[in-house]
């Protein structure tokens, strides 16, 4: 589903940052877009910024179903700043909070999280419904094989056998050296 991405740019409250930029909203079903103003307040702008397909994967189901059971569902935009004080990069939407946190991890893109819209809210939990399937948790068993039984590797092999075997090297050198 094509998603509109809703930016928002506003004067800065330090003299360090000139444009604060946020995204404000999504539009479910946008047509294409590049940087369209759609309002001014003032030195407050608000700009259809790009339109980003929102794709839904069948294996991300469980994140989905963790994103709508927040008390606030969201999607998660993921921006990138080219150059300070220019306008931003979208680079995806996503429903997903797992890899919205992937993207955050890493520390060079911005991610934003806006809140659904309820008829893409509806349109995520019908996917969800069609194609989530609840994994089984299986507890891996024990091999019943008794690893203590040999010792095979055991010591330093720099080390000479005939004695101790876990002395350290180090002991070696120092003797050596007299």
């Amino acid at each position: 589903m094509p998603l509109g991405i809703v930016l928002r740019k506003a004067p800065g409250v330090t003299r360090w940052v000139a444009w604060t930029w946020k995204v404000v909203a999504v539009l479910p079903g946008a047509g294409p877009a590049h940087w369209r103003e759609m309002r001014r307040e003032g030195e407050t702008v608000e700009y259809h910024a790009a339109t980003l397909p929102l794709d839904l994967h069948g294996a991300d189901t469980e994140a989905y179903l963790h994103g709508l059971s927040a008390e606030v569902p969201s999607v998660y935009v993921v921006m990138r700043e080219e150059a300070p004080g220019e306008a931003l990069d979208m680079l995806l939407v996503t429903a997903s909070p797992y890899e919205a946190q992937d993207y955050s991890d890493s520390g060079e893109e911005i991610v934003e999280k806006v809140p659904m819209p309820h008829g893409l809210v509806a349109w995520v939990r019908d996917f969800v419904e069609e194609f989530h399937q609840e994994e089984i948790f299986v507890k891996r068993k024990r091999d019943r094989k008794r690893v203590d039984l040999v010792d095979d590797g055991v010591g330093d092999p720099r080390v000479p056998q005939i004695s101790d075997v876990y002395r350290s090297p180090a002991g070696l050198r120092k003797r050596r050296m007299q």
